[in-house]
């Protein structure tokens, strides 16, 4: 870490002199470390072990803990649990969509045989359960999966070592080594890693983990980059070998979501939280053999279960709001056509368009009914629009002047702007601040519109569109 401290038999001007080598915030890890070292030899000079499962367990560390291969291992299990998500939640979202449209043909069929109104009927059906079941389906398989293998990394006990890495990043910056925890919780809801920022006892070091939480995408978002990288980055490759490369994107733009939450975490340490990092003391736990229905099934379905009843509760109303705004008409055009309109040039100035912007706020409840807003919004239809090809999906975008500049900006817009209005009213529960929730949405929007209008305007000053 830094230099050793003085030996006891030392002169004042030896401990002074390497007391003016440190700064305040190192002088504590320094007598921490050398407590530890110190105490470390002594146990081994004294002390025998008849078990040596200790020392496996240290010299897994000295691997999974290393300044070298620590982040190498971290990142690289980090990816195996994108691509498993991202490969195993295909074929269940279809499974569970088409379940839904079966549903939704017969409650159709039943508003028919008692003529009921067909504005009620696009309500009720079109709006409420359509926006429904696009985020069941959306949602509750990549939680059935990443849940389960977050679940099976923290009982295994590799989780606290992921912390122990990062903490020398965000102690960088200003912030506590536990908000690792917590942005590793952001993958699977940001709702609920707001929540898990109760195990920062720093008030200051909690609400910065609190304002940048965001900058990491949850299942919410991760519809939108997947399909996004699957029609353009993937897009000259079949089979595995596009899974490889959505799940490959995916994973640049989480490291360039923490890259974010890094520099904006040390920004708001300079300015609006300043203040020293509290230490860190990490005991990290030995390796244990994963309890499989206790830790996995059990807490998994229950995070799963109240992640997705709180998203249905937001996101149905939103998919309600939706439909009145698409089908309630002012001159020639829908309110919704209207607002696109206002909204176009501020959006072309991002490299996207008054579509996209429009469907990023009214998807503000819930970022899972993005998309289908997106496509209503272009095809002009008066309903929440189902998937069912991505190849015409992609001919949808094409035609409405998409490039790769717009695929782009559309990546990095839905990874770093506002959290959903799930997570903004954890955030207000938690803080019991109007103040500090404002900040979480207003910090996340300015940056992602200066990367997005950064980017555009580098792009086309370069003349590469």
């Amino acid at each position: 870490m830094g230099a050793q401290l003085p030996l006891p038999n030392s002169s004042l001007a030896d401990v002074a002199k390497f007391a003016s080598t440190l700064v305040n915030e190192e002088i504590r890890d320094e007598i921490v470390e050398n407590i530890y070292k110190e105490s470390s030899t002594i146990c081994k000079n004294v002390v025998t072990y008849k078990d040596k499962e200790k020392w496996k367990t240290e010299k897994i560390d000295a691997v999974l803990t290393s300044p070298i291969w620590g982040f190498p291992i971290m990142f690289f299990m980090l990816g195996i649990v994108f691509w498993i998500t991202i490969a195993g939640a295909n074929v269940p979202s279809s499974l569970i969509a088409s379940g839904f449209a079966w549903v939704e043909q017969h409650i159709t069929q039943f508003f028919i045989a008692i003529h009921a109104p067909s504005w009620l009927h696009g309500v009720l059906v079109l709006g409420f359960f359509r926006g429904t079941g696009w985020v069941v389906s959306v949602m509750l398989p990549p939680m059935a999966i990443f849940f389960p293998l977050f679940a099976l990394l923290e009982n295994y006990g590799y989780l606290p070592r992921v912390a122990f890495n990062l903490d020398r990043l965000f102690k960088g910056v200003g912030a506590h080594g536990k908000q690792g925890l917590t942005m590793a919780m952001g993958f699977g809801c940001n709702a609920a890693a707001i929540m898990s920022t109760r195990i920062i006892e720093s008030p200051r070091e909690r609400m910065l983990a609190i304002l940048t939480n965001n900058f990491v995408p949850c299942n919410g978002r991760w519809p939108t980059l997947i399909l996004i990288a699957s029609l353009y980055m993937a897009a000259t490759f079949s089979g595995g070998m596009a899974t490889i490369v959505t799940a490959a994107t995916v994973m640049v733009l989480v490291l360039f979501g923490i890259a974010v939450t890094l520099f904006v975490s040390w920004f708001l340490s300079k300015t609006l939280l300043r203040g020293v990092p509290s230490h860190y003391t990490l005991e990290l736990p030995p390796y244990r053999r994963p309890k499989i229905w206790n830790t996995v099934v059990r807490s998994s379905l229950d995070k799963s279960w109240y992640v997705l009843k709180r998203a249905v509760i937001v996101a149905a109303p939103a998919s309600i709001l939706t439909w009145i705004l698409a089908n309630i008409t002012i001159g020639d055009s829908s309110i919704l056509i209207h607002f696109v309109g206002f909204l176009d040039p501020f959006a072309r100035m991002l490299g996207l368009d008054g579509f996209i912007l429009t469907a990023f706020i009214l998807g503000l409840p819930a970022n899972e009914i993005v998309v289908p807003i997106l496509l209503m919004g272009y095809l002009s239809q008066g309903a929440l629009l189902e998937i069912d090809s991505l190849a015409e999906v992609k001919l949808i975008f094409v035609n409405q002047g998409w490039t790769w500049l717009t695929a782009l900006n559309m990546m990095l817009f839905s990874l770093l702007h506002y959290p959903c209005g799930t997570t903004l009213f954890n955030i207000y529960k938690e803080t019991k601040s109007k103040k500090w929730t404002f900040l979480s949405f207003l910090i996340p929007t300015m940056v992602a519109v200066l990367i997005t209008f950064l980017i555009a305007t580098v792009v086309r000053a370069l003349g590469w569109i």
